[in-house]
């Protein structure tokens, strides 16, 4: 444990903890060790690691998404009538909704509300919307949309190469590009980075229109698995993408994120549900015992980030 820092912890438990669920999954199931196998163990990861780098950018600026889930099924519903039919309207709707994200980021700055409070009501909005768009499940994926997540591409299922994607692109952003250290600057101490001369709320603003776009490829690319929506298709995406934050790495505050931790969670708990089916563990309390892994890797953690503190001392 010596000379490892904190930040490091925070990486190598996420992988760690991967590592050891895939362990378990190829043990329970060998033909899962194939081409086939890991497809289908990780065809469900690139939407939810979408969401959960969405739920990273509103944490990295101390705020928390409670709409994450309906966002993304409203996305979803829309991807899978205006999107397929009309494509102009589809993605007028969708920039629409991107700009009210921003909105929102703006209206929970200047009013000083707490983000949980408003993002649950804007749940309610965003639920409602779906309904309204798609009333019964149905529609149909956008052919691109639908031949993208199809593919299958030599070697390396396409569900992997989209998440290696996802999270290259998600560390440059985050981690290298100025936008990215000013938004975990914000996280981190708000009021340094204004007297630096930049405005907080244009920052927390853009954050919450990033968010609000990564969801929308998180609806999109759903759709283009599942062929078709409905209003309820991702509503358990915003637990899952706060625990995939925090599973990560990330923390609640402070601006500390990681966006790799990030989809590395977000592919741990899509291995979970598959792990816990092999265990013949019934749906309904899946998330129960996803929770639980979340809280075994968490106290992990904890017990490493002690024994640092103790070693420095």
């Amino acid at each position: 444990m010596k000379g490892i820092s904190a930040n490091t912890i925070r990486q190598i438990v996420p992988a760690l903890s991967l590592a050891v669920l895939l362990a378990a999954v190829f043990y329970l199931q060998p033909r899962a060790m194939s081409y086939n196998g890991l497809n289908l163990l990780f065809n469900l990861a690139v939407p939810i690691a979408l969401a959960t780098v969405a739920q990273m950018m509103i944490m990295a600026v101390n705020d928390l998404d409670l709409s994450m889930g309906t966002f993304v099924s409203f996305a979803a519903c829309v991807a899978a009538t205006w999107l397929k039919t009309d494509p102009l309207i589809g993605t007028v709707i969708m920039v629409g909704a991107i700009l009210a994200y921003a909105a929102l980021g703006v209206v929970i700055h200047l009013r000083d509300l707490p983000s949980i409070v408003v993002t649950l009501g804007m749940s309610f909005v965003w639920g409602g919307l779906a309904v309204l768009i798609l009333p019964a499940p149905g529609g149909s994926a956008p052919d691109w949309a639908r031949a993208l997540m199809t593919s299958k591409p030599a070697f390396v299922p396409i569900a992997i190469i989209a998440s290696l994607v996802i999270a290259a692109v998600a560390h440059f952003v985050v981690m290298r590009t100025t936008f990215g250290v000013l938004v975990r600057g914000v996280g981190g101490n708000a009021r340094s980075v204004e007297r630096a001369g930049w405005s907080v709320l244009a920052i927390r603003a853009s954050a919450y229109a990033a968010a609000a776009f990564l969801a929308i490829l998180a609806g999109i690319l759903l759709v283009g698995l599942t062929t078709a929506a409905d209003a309820n298709i991702a509503l358990r995406y915003t637990l899952l993408s706060i625990a995939g934050v925090i599973l990560g790495g990330g923390e609640f505050v402070g601006g500390r994120v990681s966006p790799v931790g990030a989809v590395i969670g977000a592919l741990t708990l899509t291995l979970a549900g598959s792990f816990l089916s092999f265990l013949r563990i019934s749906p309904d309390w899946q998330i129960g015992a996803q929770g639980a892994i979340l809280i075994i890797v968490l106290g992990l953690r904890l017990l490493l980030n002690r024994a640092e503190k103790r070693e420095k001392n």
